[in-house]
């Protein structure tokens, strides 16, 4: 029973994990579509709002998932080296 539960929370854990991941990638998407927007229309104040507030939402929301799950990238170390603490991709079996 508790090796069910043990994996009932992993799948959630997992499952927050990847909402996490597909949040900062739309965010990073309309971030780029909007800075391309902005490249030929400057004074569009609506879009350059928009695009301030989804770079703040980008910081926050990386923040928050590398103090959880470790860094995205090389370039966002955090206070612990943690690579390789994770299973690699083909260990996990989702690649």
């Amino acid at each position: 029973m508790q090796e069910l539960e043990e994996n009932r929370n992993e799948c959630n854990n997992e499952n927050t994990r990847k909402e996490m991941a597909d949040k900062i990638k739309s965010l990073e998407f309309a971030i780029t579509e909007l800075a391309l927007y902005l490249d030929t229309h400057p004074d569009d104040e609506k879009a350059l709002c928009l695009h301030n507030r989804y770079c703040k939402e980008v910081k926050d929301l990386k923040d928050k998932y590398q103090k959880v799950y470790g860094p995205l990238t090389i370039n966002y170390p955090c206070n612990k080296w943690r690579w390789i603490e994770e299973p690699w991709p083909w260990e996990r079996g989702n690649y």
